[in-house]
């Protein structure tokens, strides 16, 4: 028989291109990973990766493989939710900032789905401190956002820089009147980040865009209107860096993870949540971001944890 972790690390081998991403996804060495293709490859006697120096593909066997795989992988969860010992109904509001449209929330609805389909998720999409105040007059459950450095809401989850980002840097450092700023409309913490910076230095700015959505300001700073802060690992495609000595530093911030008042956070995580998927597609940083570490895979499941412990979700028996 065919060991389900000896597959789990080669369909993520497909996924990833990389042994070294491989095993970062996985929370094991990279010795791991390739111990274990050479087990499935020796158990099946046939070659399934190809290895160059620059990629890793699979070979006409492993394409063959790759589909069996996946459905053992997807049947095996699928028994587990099924003999767990409960699982969860009901309704999750879940208020994400604006931030991890573009780069995260994906792959945490992607695990959401898989570990809770019988939760029913009313998903918010909005600025931190919008967040936190709906949180506040209880229409939220949980909040994934940011906070500023010294705040004290939320689980820690991990930090990250600010930086100041525009298409054509040079130009707009040579506008003759105020720095021309592209930003969320307060109560925004980048927004407010970058106003404080510019204070400090005593640089003169000017808002010129302002737009509640991320996509609205992407294409404000594209079409090269201004200056826009955002977490580094976020910076959207097809803009440029400012030198950290050109404009003034920007402070860190916070990501964190809110549950609502009253939420108990130590519940036990659902029976089999997978440890693999949900840590690290959550964790995973973008290419560009992989000097900074990863985050641990204990804040990557407190969402889940968080999820499981909300009182408006119901526990269903198997029996039932």
């Amino acid at each position: 028989m065919l060991n389900l972790q000896h597959l789990a690390s080669f369909v993520m081998l497909q996924q990833t291109g990389s042994f070294t991403l491989a095993a970062e996804r996985l929370g094991v060495g990279q010795s791991t990973v390739s111990q274990h293709i050479q087990r499935l490859e020796a158990s099946l006697g046939r070659r399934l990766i190809a290895r160059s120096t620059h990629q890793v593909k699979l070979t006409g066997e492993g394409e063959a493989l790759l589909g069996y795989a996946r459905n053992m992988l997807d049947i095996d969860s699928k028994v587990s939710s099924l003999f767990s010992e409960s699982r969860l109904r009901g309704r999750l509001r879940l208020g994400v900032s604006e931030d991890f449209v573009a780069s995260r929330l994906t792959a945490i609805l992607e695990e959401f789905i898989r570990l809770y389909p019988l939760v029913d998720l009313e998903l918010t999409v909005s600025l931190s401190g919008v967040l936190y105040q709906m949180q506040d007059n209880g229409e939220l459950d949980v909040v994934l956002a940011k906070r500023r450095l010294g705040d004290k809401l939320g689980h820690f989850l991990y930090r990250e820089p600010l930086v100041w980002l525009a298409r054509d840097p040079e130009r707009m450092l040579n506008q003759p009147d105020a720095l021309p700023l592209i930003a969320f409309p307060p109560p925004s913490i980048t927004r407010k980040a970058a106003q404080e910076a510019l204070d400090r230095a005593g640089l003169a700015w000017r808002i010129v865009c302002t737009c509640g959505s991320l996509s609205g300001l992407t294409a404000a700073a594209r079409a090269g209107m201004g200056i826009l802060v955002q977490p580094r690992s976020m910076a959207p495609a097809g803009l440029k860096e400012i030198a950290a000595d050109v404009l003034p530093a920007l402070e860190d911030v916070e990501f964190v993870l809110q549950p609502s008042k009253g939420t108990d956070t130590k519940l036990a995580f659902p029976a089999r949540a997978s440890h693999r998927a949900v840590s690290f597609k959550f964790c995973q940083p973008s290419r560009r971001d992989r000097q900074r570490p990863t985050l641990s895979r204990q804040p990557a499941m407190a969402f889940f944890r968080s999820v499981s412990s909300i009182s408006g979700l119901k526990r269903r028996s198997r029996f039932q």
